[in-house]
C-alpha cells in the first residue's frame, strides 16, 4: 500500500513520541540544553534509562547531541519539535477546557 510522501515516517515520528516520558524529556530540553544527569534528576528516572530514551530521540532526528569532554548536552533539533509537542498538548486540553466552560453555571440574562 502506497500512500502520500511522508506519512510512513510521520508515522514513525508520532511512534516515537507516543512515549509520556520521552515527550517530558522533549519539554525539559526544548527549555534549554541538559546533560543525561541533568535530565536524570529533572525528571527522577534512572540515568541508564534517560540514555535510552534520548538514543531514540536522537535516532529519529528529535534531538541533537553535543560532546564537550566527557559531557553529552542535548538540545531540541529544531524549533518544529517544540511545536509538534505544544499543538498536541493545545489539542488533548482543549476539550478540558470546552468541558468546564459547558458545566458552570451561567449568569441569567438581565442580571
Amino acid at each position: 500500500m502506497r500512500g502520500e510522501p511522508g506519512l510512513a515516517d510521520a508515522a514513525q515520528l508520532f511512534k516515537v513520541l507516543g512515549n509520556e516520558s520521552r515527550l517530558w524529556l522533549l519539554r525539559i530540553v526544548g527549555e534549554e540544553p541538559r546533560t543525561v544527569g541533568a535530565l536524570a534528576d529533572a525528571t527522577g528516572m534512572s540515568q541508564p534509562l534517560v540514555s535510552q530514551h534520548l538514543r531514540s530521540l536522537r535516532q529519529s532526528g528529535l534531538v541533537a547531541a553535543t560532546r564537550s569532554g566527557k559531557e553529552v548536552t542535548y538540545e531540541l533539533a529544531d524549533v518544529h519539535v517544540s511545536h509538534v509537542i505544544a499543538d498536541a498538548l493545545a489539542h488533548v486540553l482543549e476539550p478540558a477546557a470546552v468541558d468546564e466552560a459547558a458545566d458552570s453555571p451561567r449568569k441569567e440574562q438581565g442580571s
